[in-house]
């Protein structure tokens, strides 16, 4: 797996960086697997847009993904493949009564390997476990924040968490952002980092892609009008004062996090600036 740079014989690739894929071993969707997905283009139940700079893009199917790791029994790789919907990879398992499912792939995966989830599974690469029974010290991902829930932290290439320490019914997680935060023991995490650390380094080389993933150009605040944005207007250019949003908002510097939040109990140190 690395980056490989373009051979420049067009204009779109003389700074493109793009992925070798090399990890790939597949290159066509377990069928079984696949879902539709609706795209809005940024529009409500209405056809008002509400979400800004969306739009186009390349048709896709969802691939199941199974977050919560819930049948705890052996389970062989039988391929690594890429996920049009996340940065990440995904690999295709396979029970012993031939069920099939997907999972993120995490660095170092294999085909043939076995994966296994579950309190008495060992805490090995790929293998799902609660927070109580992993090693400390051990990289983690997937993370579930509620038990049974599903994963919802680190599921994002190349990221992954630290296991640092267990307080009665919690366990200390240090993550990515550099925040360090309580989870509930009986949470699963899975053992290992997600794949694709390369994903960073990509450099898409020219506009056309960002459309052929669904993104449309983004206007600069300050090329607006006053009525537009609180950095719009002016005679020729100006600094426009304090970063804000579109509301008006201070986008930079100000806290936004609520102090009632019930969850701020859990966090031990902030993410760091």
């Amino acid at each position: 797996m690395g980056i490989k740079r373009i051979n420049p014989v067009t204009p779109g690739q003389r700074f493109k960086l793009a992925n070798t894929f090399d990890q790939l071993t597949a290159d066509k969707p377990e069928k079984s697997l696949l879902a539709p997905i609706k795209r809005s283009g940024g529009r409500n139940d209405q056809g008002k847009m509400t979400i800004r700079y969306r739009g186009g893009g390349h048709k896709r199917r969802y691939r199941i993904i199974d977050f919560k790791r819930d049948r705890h029994e052996p389970a062989e790789v039988l391929s690594i493949e890429y996920d049009p919907n996340r940065t990440a990879f995904i690999s295709l398992i396979q029970f012993k009564d031939g069920e099939k499912r997907y999972i993120i792939a995490p660095k170092g995966l294999e085909v043939g390997m076995t994966v296994n989830s579950g309190p008495s599974a060992p805490p090995e690469l790929g293998n799902a476990l609660p927070l109580e029974v992993i090693p400390l010290g051990t990289t983690i991902h997937n993370i579930e924040m509620q038990p049974g829930k599903g994963a919802e932290i680190c599921r994002s290439a190349g990221t992954s968490a630290n296991l640092l320490a267990r307080d009665g019914k919690y366990a200390a997680i240090k993550l990515p952002s550099g925040e360090s935060r309580l989870i509930l023991q009986s949470c699963m995490a899975t053992v290992g980092e997600v794949s694709n650390a390369d994903h960073q380094l990509e450099i898409s080389g020219k506009a056309g892609r960002s459309r052929w993933l669904g993104r449309r150009p983004r206007t600069r605040p300050a090329a607006m009008n006053p009525v537009d944005h609180p950095q719009g207007g002016g005679e020729g250019r100006s600094k426009g004062g304090q970063a804000r949003s579109r509301n008006g908002i201070p986008s930079r510097g100000l806290k936004t996090r609520s102090k009632k939040k019930q969850s701020s109990r859990l966090i031990l140190e902030r993410k760091k600036k």
